[in-house]
């Protein structure tokens, strides 16, 4: 099996193929020889495709016009367009108000690391609507892009509505359930990532340029309303120390980041667990801005000569079956006042305890 190498090309990533005796280029060489922005090839089937799942009507030319005057496919763009109208209300509207109110100074334009992300390109996106790149990862495997003939094919009825429920976490709860992932991205409803996270980025309005899998990896390029062109990347990889002791060509991609912005939710605390020790250093080093839930780096390693350390919301303990995640010190910083308030809602417990977030800028 070729092997995936990681190296990067200023804040972009480049993805290299190395196997049958092919000599790897340095993160030097990379820099020399690519473009800064590797290119994708334009084409509109993503788009396309995406508008159709999303349940958005397609624009002229699109192959999917005819299976939108179905019954089964005008039920579906309803009921989207419902739970979409409710999200914008709600979620959206929230996400947007904290960034135009928090986010959008000077800093807040570098590219974006979100590990622990799975499908979640809306969080981001509407987070962090500056930074020209985006990288997430997940174990979720990235998935391919069904063709119209093969959607034809389908059960469209059931295919619609099992869509419609894998947006439903999203929209409710604000991140995706794993066990959710697991039945609904490896196979039965789509056979990875990319689907979901394309029609969470034209539900939010923006278009599609183009798309490209290599291997378990997947590259949107896509334009926002205001005409800036941005990068999304997903990787599927296991960040766990023991797996990473293996992978030496992301270990080489995690030394080479820097200037990013660390986001984290709904994390399941890994990177508490002594066993993902070398992606939490990793984010310490490279990160000039983090935000997360307290499911993030632990409050301990943002040490007040290093990071200035805002908190919103508020927080007693983690809620549910990780209450027992509960960090004495954190509980203390809230109590000892000057966290903001959050009217936005994140991460675990949505809707039914109060959310926190900590924003670090490491000081300069």
């Amino acid at each position: 099996m070729k092997q995936l190498c990681w190296a990067a090309s200023g804040f972009f990533l480049a993805l290299v193929l190395t196997g049958c005796g092919a000599a790897e280029k340095s993160p030097e060489a990379v820099r020399q020889t690519e473009p800064a922005e590797p290119a994708i090839p334009r084409a509109r089937d993503a788009d396309d495709a995406a508008r159709f799942l999303a349940g958005l009507p397609g624009e002229s030319g699109s192959p999917f016009l005819e299976m939108e005057t179905s019954p089964a496919w005008q039920s579906h763009r309803a009921s989207m367009d419902a739970a979409w109208k409710k999200a914008e209300g709600g979620l959206l509207a929230k996400l947007r108000a904290f960034e135009k109110q928090e986010l959008s100074g000077p800093g807040w334009d570098a590219p974006v690391f979100y590990p622990f992300g799975g499908p979640d390109s809306l969080t981001v996106t509407l987070l962090f609507p500056r930074s020209p790149a985006y990288t997430i990862v997940g174990l979720e495997p990235a998935g391919t892009l069904p063709t119209v003939t093969q959607f034809e094919m389908l059960d469209l009825p059931t295919y619609l509505a099992e869509t419609r429920a894998t947006m439903a976490s999203a929209l409710g709860k604000s991140f995706f359930v794993t066990r959710e992932m697991d039945k609904q991205f490896r196979g039965q409803i789509t056979d990875g990532l990319l689907l979901p996270i394309l029609e969470l980025l034209v539900r939010t309005q923006q278009r599609i340029l183009g798309s490209v899998r290599e291997n378990n990896s997947i590259q949107v390029e896509f334009a926002s309303a205001d005409g800036s062109r941005h990068t999304l990347r997903y990787f599927s990889v296991n960040l766990s120390d023991t797996q990473l002791a293996k992978n030496e060509p992301f270990l080489r991609y995690l030394a080479e980041l820097k200037g990013v912005t660390t986001f984290l939710k709904a994390t399941s605390y890994m990177t508490h667990n002594k066993d993902f020790s070398t992606i939490r250093n990793a984010l310490l080093q490279s990160s000039v801005n983090v935000l997360q839930d307290d499911s993030g780096i632990p409050y301990a390693s943002f040490p007040p000569e290093v990071w200035d350390v805002q908190l919103y919301g508020q927080y007693t303990q983690p809620y549910g079956s990780f209450k027992w995640r509960v960090q004495a010190d954190l509980k203390a910083a809230y109590a000892a006042g000057g966290a903001k308030p959050l009217a936005l809602q994140l991460g675990y417990g949505y809707g039914r305890v109060g959310s926190n977030l900590l924003m670090a800028r490491r000081k300069q």
